[in-house]
């Protein structure tokens, strides 16, 4: 593992150079990230984020088959990709190792744990149960109070008093998700309308915010609220709601994505708020929406197929090659003859190499933000 994470650092710092020599990227680069000398990083979110903790509630998950894996491990290790995901560059760039799934038995939890869980919704299962909002097929019960509380279990072992959990923390970077994005998954693929989820976007949002005091009451200090990408532009909600619906330039659907807009507006008010109940703690909005945004509308130029931009690499049929029916890593379904071209790797998620471009933009959105020194 030492020289796989040796390897991730290496491309990563090849990425960050290709950004500064094609002035494609605002600097500060990987160097100023390093600089706030994180020792730890905690992950909270879902299948964005997962790397390896759905697999071990569900071993039969599709994620721990092949071609999931295939690109950077030759194995599948439960994330939803054909590689690397965003926190495992992000933890790079830190000079960490990638982080242990906290459902991992005997893993090393020195440098950071990873609770996010595939599938996890912001709100508890029965929450959006009584919504009638139910996840097909059956959703992961590790929702994000769940993951707060295996946090909260982990650090009454780890700490002896609160001062001492405050001094063991004050290194540490928290990752609250990307979160919520299920929520909104399974009420809109399940007949309810946009104008109905919008009705669940505060519900969502003050659980996040809950989440995150709760975490500052535990000790963080330096923490990322990550936002939603803009979910129009993924192939399994072009597939599924193109009919009657308007696309903006990039031929994404444009009611969706102004959704994800509504919902990541409602979070950064909240934020602010969060920041000033907290003058002593870090809180940065961490922006998918336009590090995706960024990463589409230079695609072509950074290497992706122009002809493929909405296609997922490994699916079946249609316009966007995708279909619930026959998903990633169900026999038969074939996989694009080069992922590095693609964005989208499932239909769902993204491939590595997108992956690696996101990750790349926050980094270097974020870290002035997070007060890393210059020296």
């Amino acid at each position: 593992m030492a020289s796989r994470e040796k390897q991730v650092l290496y491309t990563f710092l090849v990425l960050l150079s290709l950004f500064s020599m094609a002035h494609a990227i605002r600097s500060p680069p990987l160097a100023l990230f390093r600089n706030c000398k994180f020792d730890k990083i905690f992950q909270f979110g879902d299948s964005l984020s997962d790397t390896g903790n759905l697999v071990r509630e569900r071993p039969f998950d599709v994620s721990g088959r092949l071609p999931y894996g295939q690109s950077f491990f030759n194995r599948p290790t439960g994330r939803y990709s054909n590689g690397l995901i965003m926190i495992d560059y992000i933890a790079s760039a830190a000079g960490l190792p990638l982080l242990n799934p906290y459902e991992q038995v005997g893993a090393n939890f020195r440098h950071g744990i990873n609770f996010a869980v595939a599938g996890a919704t912001a709100l508890p299962v029965k929450t959006l149960a009584s919504k009638d909002i139910h996840a097909v097929p059956t959703p992961t019960s590790s929702s994000l109070d769940v993951q707060l509380r295996r946090m909260s279990d982990y650090l009454s072992s780890y700490c002896n008093t609160q001062t001492d959990c405050r001094d063991k923390l004050k290194n540490s970077l928290f990752m609250m998700g990307e979160v919520g994005g299920n929520d909104y998954n399974y009420a809109l693929f399940g007949g309810k309308t946009i104008q109905e989820v919008k009705n669940l976007v505060p519900e969502v949002v003050q659980s996040i915010v809950d989440a995150t005091r709760e975490i500052i009451k535990l000790g963080a200090r330096n923490i990322v609220i990550p936002g939603n990408l803009p979910i129009g532009c993924v192939p399994s909600y072009l597939t599924t709601f193109q009919a009657n619906n308007t696309f903006d330039q990039n031929h994404c659907l444009k009611d969706y994505n102004e959704f994800s807009v509504y919902h990541n507006k409602q979070l950064i008010k909240a934020i602010e708020l969060l920041k000033k109940e907290n003058p002593g703690v870090t809180i940065v909005y961490g922006n998918l929406y336009n590090a995706f945004q960024w990463l589409f509308s230079r695609a072509a130029y950074l290497g992706f197929d122009r002809n493929s931009l909405q296609k997922a690499c490994c699916g079946s049929g249609g316009e966007y090659n995708f279909s619930f029916k026959k998903i990633c890593g169900l026999p038969g379904v074939a996989v694009c003859s080069n992922p590095n071209q693609r964005i989208s790797w499932d239909g769902i998620h993204l491939t590595q190499q997108a992956n690696k471009y996101m990750a790349a933009w926050l980094i270097s959105n974020m870290s002035p933000m997070l007060q890393c020194p210059a020296s």
